[in-house]
C-alpha cells in the first residue's frame, strides 16, 4: 500500500484530539459464548482469532507521519514494525454482573486516547464476571478506531472483518478490492483549469455554509445543566434495546421515518430524565431546547470496503456532513414531539445536508493543512455553541452475525466527544432490536443510566398513541409529570418482555424510505458481501 494523504476533515480529528478528548469510534459488541467455553484456553484461542483477523485488513496497518508537503499535512503510511498483539488485548472482568462490570470497564476503555505513533486503533477480548444472568456464558469484544482512520461508514467495514462471515468472505477471495493509485500532488497542466472551476463553485458553497453556521451559532447557552458541564476526561457508557418491531409500528401509524421515530426517542428520554434530575426544563421556545447534530453519510457501503480494503484514496477518508435539529424537549406531547422532529428533519431533507450549519464539516475540505494543524483548539471549542448533543446512526448487515461459532447478541456503537460536549447518543439496529449505546462524560452525567431506562419509556409511551396498544398495567414505574411506561428490568433500558429473535438474512423485513443519516442508517443496512473488504 502506498504512501496516501490525509483528507482534510481526516486531518481535523486527528488535530482536534486532545487528552481529555480523545478522538476515536468505539463498538461494544457481546456475544454468547460455545457450551463449555470458559477456560484461559479458550479465551486466549479467542483473543487470537481476533488478533489474526484484524491484521488481514491492511487499513489496520496504516498509521500517520508528518510531511513536508504540504506544509502541515499528513500522510498514512504501512506500518513496518506493525505487531498486531500490540493492538489486541485480553482483559478479565472483576467479579460483578457481566453486564455491568462490562459497561464499566469499556467506559473506562473509551477514556484512554490511542497510542500515536503506530496504526492508530486496539480491540480488546473481556470475559469473565460473575453472578449475573449471563455469567460464563457470554464475552465481549470492544473495537476502538481513530475518527480520523475511519468514519463510522468505513468503521463498520473495517470492524466487520472479525466476524465469521466476512472473514470467510475475505478467505474465499470474494469480491477482492483493487488498490486505488495514490493521489497525485502535482496535477498536470490539462487539470489546472478544471481544478480551478471546481474550486471556485466550492469556495462559493463554503461561504454559504459558514454564513449559515454564523446565524446557527448561540452566544447563550441554555441547556439542560449537564450538557453543559465543564469535560473531566472520565467517560460512562450506558446501554439500552429497543424492540424494531415497536419502532416500526410507530413509524407505520404516524408516517416519517424509523430514524424520526428514534430521534424523537431521545428527545422524550432527555425530557423525563430531565424532570427526573429536577431540572428546569427549557421555555415553550424551539430556540431554547438543545440541539442534536445528526451525521449524515456521504459514501455508500461499496465505498466503504473500498477504503476499508484496500486502503484506497478517494473513498478512504471520512465522508460526512450532518443536519442540526432542536430536539423538543419542552414539548410534554409524546406525539406533538415526534410531529415536530419529523417536520424539522422533512426540512432538513428538503435543504440538503451541504447546505445547512450542520453541513460544517464540509468546510474542512475547504482548508489548508496549516490550518488544521493550528486552528484545532479553536475550532474543538466552536462546537459547543453550535449543538448540545451528537446523535449518529450506524449500519449493520441484517444477516446473523458471529465470531469463532459464537453468536452475536448485541452491539453497541459508541461515539467520541467533541470538546464541550457530554453526551453521545450511538444507536444501530441488529436481531430485530435497536441498540443504543450512550458514551458520556462520568462527571457530568454519573445518572447517566436513568437516561438509558427512560429511552425504553419514551418508546412506550409513543407506543400507546398506536391502535391497538393496550394500557399500563397498574404499579409500573411513572416518569415525572408523564404517562407511565412499562416495566423495565434491571439491565439499562432492557424491557421486561422477551426481545425480538434474531431474523435470518433470508428473512430481512421490508425496506424503510431513505433516511440520509450517518452511514447509511437504519433503511440502507449494508449488505454482508458489502463489508467483507
Amino acid at each position: 500500500m502506498t504512501t496516501e494523504l490525509l483528507a482534510p476533515l481526516d486531518l481535523a480529528f486527528w488535530h482536534l484530539e486532545s487528552p481529555d478528548h480523545p478522538m476515536h469510534l468505539g463498538a461494544l459488541a457481546v456475544f454468547d459464548a460455545a457450551p463449555g467455553a470458559g477456560s484461559a484456553a479458550d479465551d486466549e484461542a479467542l483473543v487470537e482469532l481476533l488478533a489474526t483477523r484484524a491484521a488481514a485488513v491492511p487499513r489496520l496497518r496504516m498509521r500517520v507521519r508528518d510531511v513536508l508537503l504540504p506544509v502541515g499535512g499528513a500522510a498514512w503510511s504501512v506500518d513496518k514494525d506493525f505487531d498486531v498483539r500490540s493492538h489486541v488485548r485480553h482483559l478479565e472482568l472483576p467479579p460483578g454482573d457481566f453486564a455491568e462490570e462490562t459497561a464499566r470497564l469499556a467506559g473506562e476503555l473509551m477514556e484512554r486516547p490511542l497510542e500515536r505513533g503506530i496504526p492508530p486503533w486496539e480491540m480488546y477480548v473481556l470475559t469473565g464476571g460473575e453472578g449475573g444472568a449471563q455469567a460464563g456464558r457470554s464475552f465481549a469484544v470492544l473495537v476502538k478506531l481513530h475518527h480520523a482512520l475511519a468514519d463510522g461508514m468505513r468503521a463498520v467495514a473495517i470492524g466487520a472483518g472479525i466476524f465469521d462471515q466476512i472473514a470467510d468472505a475475505r478467505a474465499a477471495g470474494t469480491r477482492r478490492a483493487r488498490p486505488a493509485p495514490p493521489r497525485s500532488w502535482l496535477p498536470g497542466p490539462w487539470q489546472v483549469a478544471d481544478r480551478a472551476r471546481d474550486r471556485i463553485g466550492e469556495l462559493g458553497r463554503a461561504l454559504g455554509i459558514g454564513a449559515s453556521v454564523v446565524r446557527a451559532s448561540r452566544l447563550d447557552l441554555r441547556a439542560t445543566t449537564a450538557l453543559v458541564a465543564g469535560s473531566s476526561g472520565t467517560r460512562r457508557l450506558a446501554t439500552a434495546v429497543l424492540a424494531l418491531e415497536d419502532v416500526r409500528r410507530v413509524r407505520k401509524e404516524h408516517g416519517g421515518t424509523v430514524n424520526d421515530v428514534l430521534l424523537a426517542t431521545v428527545a422524550g428520554a432527555l425530557r423525563r430524565w430531565m424532570l427526573e434530575r429536577g431540572e428546569r426544563l427549557p421555555d415553550c421556545d424551539p430556540r431554547t431546547d438543545p440541539r442534536a447534530l445528526v451525521p449524515v453519510s456521504g459514501r455508500r457501503p461499496s465505498r466503504a470496503r473500498q477504503g476499508a480494503g484496500a486502503g484506497g484514496s478517494s473513498g478512504s477518508g471520512n465522508m460526512f456532513s450532518a443536519y442540526l435539529l432542536g430536539l423538543p424537549v419542552s414539548e410534554p406531547d409524546p406525539l406533538s414531539r415526534l410531529t415536530a422532529v419529523r417536520e424539522a428533519m422533512d426540512r432538513n431533507k428538503k435543504d440538503g445536508p451541504s447546505r445547512g450549519p450542520g453541513a460544517v464539516a464540509l468546510l474542512a475540505g475547504q482548508l489548508h493543512p496549516l490550518a488544521h494543524r493550528l486552528g484545532a483548539p479553536l475550532a474543538g471549542n466552536a462546537a459547543r455553541i453550535l449543538f448540545d448533543v451528537l446523535v449518529t446512526s450506524v449500519p449493520l448487515p441484517r444477516a446473523t452475525l458471529s465470531f469463532g461459532g459464537c453468536p452475536l447478541r448485541e452491539i453497541y456503537p459508541m461515539a467520541p466527544l467533541a470538546r464541550g460536549q457530554s453526551l453521545a447518543v450511538g444507536l444501530t439496529t441488529y436481531g430485530g432490536q435497536v441498540h443504543v449505546g450512550l458514551v458520556a462524560d462520568g462527571k457530568a452525567l454519573p445518572d447517566l443510566d436513568g437516561l438509558a431506562k427512560n429511552m425504553t419509556a419514551e418508546l412506550d409511551a409513543l407506543l400507546r398513541t398506536t391502535s391497538g396498544e393496550p394500557a399500563p398495567s397498574a404499579g409500573v414505574r411513572a416518569e415525572p409529570g408523564l404517562a407511565p411506561g412499562r416495566a423495565v428490568s434491571a439491565r439499562a433500558g432492557r424491557p421486561a418482555r422477551a426481545a425480538t429473535p434474531a431474523a435470518p438474512a433470508e428473512a430481512a423485513p421490508a425496506a424503510e424510505p431513505p433516511v440520509p443519516v450517518q452511514l447509511a442508517l437504519i433503511a440502507e443496512p449494508a449488505e454482508p458481501a458489502d463489508l467483507a473488504r
